[in-house]
């Protein structure tokens, strides 16, 4: 006996083959099979666009920019910086921050720096420079805005830094604030005064100048100390001659000391400082033997930083 096929399955919830599906349920399962499809579409991309890959996926590029995100509770080993040669080596030089950490320069001629693209302010942005110098006359010029850290830095004058030697030389620059304001830290060599076996300071810190025309005829040396070649013209008996020094590393408030180095006849004279002033002071040559004497006196000077408060 024959029985009439029925166009649904045995229970009669899903159609047979070939028969069209008119029923509700289906059709409702469809549309939740499709919105899962799309939600695990969704975080897929999520994961692609967001999250931190040790290589690029498949059909992508790698990008792991944090756009300033926080990592924090971390450990971290074998961390390397990103290093750039800089291309121009003489006049104005970009740094820009965003560029590398850790930026090269080879100055074929005096170069100014100018930093951009720091982070925004209240994220410490550091970058560190290494110069190779190789010829003295190759000085560094740094912008206004390094204002911080700059004392005791060897050939520091007035945002210009010399370098009394050839070599390899690297600063490290940081700011909190967009660069607005820049604190400097040499990490070659020992800041001035501060060397363990002597008190006062290192070799290149200082400089030397000879006198023109007469004794009291000023001189300039802008350096923290040195030697001044006086004059070889005749200073009376019993007289005194005075002169100004100017330099730009005095203050107001500092001590500034001289005395005789050699050029002199043994106690025949005493040297004075006084008129100590922002950029300058005044230095006394007194003859008190009984003769006129006509001799190129050398005097080392040194000035020693004080504050008033």
């Amino acid at each position: 006996m024959t029985s009439a096929i029925n166009p649904n399955n045995i229970d009669g919830s899903y159609p047979a083959p070939g028969v069209p599906n008119n029923t509700q349920g289906f059709r409702t399962n469809f549309t939740e099979t499709k919105t899962n499809f799309q939600y695990a579409a969704n975080e897929i991309t999520d994961l692609q666009t967001n999250a931190i890959l040790k290589a690029a996926l498949t059909g992508t590029t790698l990008n792991n920019n944090m756009n300033g995100g926080l990592i924090y509770d971390v450990k971290l080993q074998d961390v390397g910086y990103t290093y750039l040669p800089v291309v121009a080596t003489a006049g104005s030089i970009d740094i820009n921050y965003s560029a590398a950490q850790f930026q090269q320069i080879n100055p074929s001629a005096p170069i100014s720096l100018v930093f951009t693209n720091w982070p925004v302010t209240g994220t410490a942005g550091v970058v560190r420079l290494e110069f190779n110098i190789t010829n003295v006359s190759q000085t560094l010029t740094l912008p206004a805005a390094v204002s911080q850290g700059t004392d005791g830095i060897q050939g520091y004058t007035s945002s210009v830094i010399t370098f009394a030697d050839t070599g390899v030389y690297q600063f490290e620059f940081t700011s909190v604030n967009t660069g607005t304001t820049i604190t400097i830290e040499d990490l070659t060599r020992p800041l001035l005064g501060t060397t363990e076996s002597a008190v006062g300071y290192a070799t290149g810190t200082g400089g030397a100048v000879t006198q023109a025309t007469n004794k009291s005829t000023g001189v300039t040396l802008n350096n923290r100390c040195g030697q001044i070649t006086m004059s070889n013209a005749a200073l009376a008996a019993a007289s005194e001659v005075s002169f100004t020094l100017t330099n730009s590393f005095v203050a107001a408030t500092d001590v500034v000391y001289a005395c005789i180095a050699s050029g002199a006849t043994a106690g025949a004279y005493n040297v004075q400082v006084d008129a100590v002033a922002a950029g300058s002071c005044r230095i006394s040559l007194g003859n008190m033997n009984a003769s006129s004497r006509s001799e190129a006196v050398v005097l080392n000077f040194v000035i020693i930083k004080a504050s008033a408060s």
